[in-house]
């Protein structure tokens, strides 16, 4: 649900009143039971919540929404819009069930709706966001995140940092993690079996020969360079403003960017709404939404849900895809 202040009730609400979704998985809200009946209500949606004990109680119903609650006290007075340590203590129960579900099989994938951090830090979860708490609940040694939007596939080296700390915080080692997470993603999540990778440059110009900075030199070349040593078919450090649009025009299977808007801004450009979020190298599968909890038009009806839709239909997309493969190595053993 994410967090239960924010648009995450509103959006799953409507995502889970279109018939289409049906199609391809059969979802189960994990949050707060109350919260889920008010959003549907206030949206007068026809849709009937109903309460499950477990995932095997939760088979899909045409107009129906199944709800675990695993909070040991409901929630019942907060206000929307606001972050609160008991709004943000709700969404990590409800990221920490998931995550048990997933990784007992229980489930085939997570999609997460939004969770604000400020809420999270406040009940004392001091994490900058999902990905870095997913990867300690799973003990993931190496995770990243993947935004896909549109024609484009972009992995990034760092999320939410300051521009003004970036140089400092960017290592050839990020870079080449950021590199084997893209071709690990491309190769067994889209199944693209040799994709090529464009890396992205930090300065204009790729730095035009340490004109305008050294870090292409410096650190973005020799990852990209251990990478192709591996096999990987990277590209060496590219002008951002070029490498974009030619992975737009199906010149590049996936890009490496190096920070959160250099890669966010074409990628709402081209997909604004339906981006989705998806988590590299985890044990389980996980999407989420591309957008934060909004708490400015929470309540109003208008969020839109089509980021959710996208997410879980990739999910879905990916869970059968990985299915398959099971099947696949079960018969030839």
């Amino acid at each position: 649900m994410g967090d239960p202040a924010g648009i995450g009730p509103e959006v799953i609400a409507k995502a889970l009143s279109q018939p289409r979704l049906r199609k391809v998985c059969r979802p189960i809200v994990i949050g707060s039971l109350l919260v889920m009946e008010r959003a549907i209500k206030a949206l007068r949606l026809r849709l009937t919540v109903r309460a499950v004990q477990s995932h095997e109680t939760a088979l899909s119903r045409p107009g129906t929404v199944a709800v675990l609650d695993p909070l040991e006290t409901p929630l019942t007075t907060f206000k929307l819009g606001l972050a609160a340590a008991e709004t943000g203590a709700a969404s990590v129960t409800f990221i920490k069930k998931a995550v048990e579900l997933a990784r007992l099989g229980c489930i085939d994938a997570m999609v997460t709706a939004p969770i604000n951090k400020e809420a999270i830090n406040m009940a004392g979860c001091h994490y900058p966001g999902h990905t870095e708490l997913l990867a300690d609940l799973t003990k993931a040694t190496e995770s990243g995140m993947m935004i896909v939007g549109g024609p484009l596939r972009i992995m990034f080296v760092t999320t939410h940092v300051s521009i003004r700390d970036l140089p400092s915080i960017l290592t050839q080692a990020k870079i080449e993690q950021a590199i084997r997470l893209a071709q690990l993603a491309l190769t067994t999540l889209f199944r693209i079996k040799r994709p090529k990778i464009g890396v992205a440059a930090l300065n204009p110009h790729a730095g035009e020969h340490g004109l305008f900075g050294d870090e292409e030199a410096r650190i973005v070349l020799p990852a990209a360079r251990v990478a192709q040593r591996q096999g990987i078919l990277a590209s060496d450090p590219l002008p951002a403003d070029t490498l974009f649009g030619k992975a737009a025009k199906g010149q590049y299977d996936g890009i490496v960017a190096l920070y959160h808007d250099q890669g966010l801004i074409p990628l709402k450009l081209v997909a604004f709404g339906t981006c989705v979020n998806l988590t590299v190298g985890l044990p389980i599968i996980r999407t989420s939404v591309d957008h934060g909890t909004a708490f400015d038009i929470v309540g109003k009806g208008i969020a839109d849900p089509g980021s959710l839709v996208e997410a879980m239909k990739l999910a879905a997309s990916i869970a059968q895809l990985k299915a398959g493969q099971r099947h696949v190595r079960k018969g030839l053993s």
